[in-house]
């Protein structure tokens, strides 16, 4: 499978489901460190996934991994996930009051 092979509503919903999931474990940081430094290798990583398929398909029935490593082909994807990560993770949150600092700490 190619990454041009799907469709940009079925990017966006596999990419979304990733950040949500991200944001929901509450690795967020731990996720944009990883993204971030892995982003020029990213097309290494997707074929990676795709020589260890048969072997991870065997233990773990995961019907989106192929989508998921044709995605992982692109850096553009990787930053459309960083970004989706960023902002699930800021609503998350919640808004900011006038009395939160830049880091959300309360100001004295």
């Amino acid at each position: 499978m190619f990454a041009s092979d799907i469709t940009p509503e079925r990017k966006t919903e596999i990419l979304t489901r990733i950040a949500r999931k991200t944001v929901e474990l509450r690795l967020t940081p731990v996720a944009i460190v990883l993204l971030e430094s892995t982003k020029p290798l990213s097309f290494v990583g997707s074929q990676l996934m795709v020589f260890f398929q048969p072997i991870i398909m065997a233990l773990f029935p995961f019907h989106q991994y192929d989508e998921i490593a044709a995605l992982l082909e692109d850096r553009a994807n990787i930053e459309i996930l960083i970004q989706t990560i960023e902002q699930l993770e800021e609503e998350r949150r919640g808004p900011k009051t006038e009395s939160e600092g830049e880091n959300g700490q309360t100001k004295v």
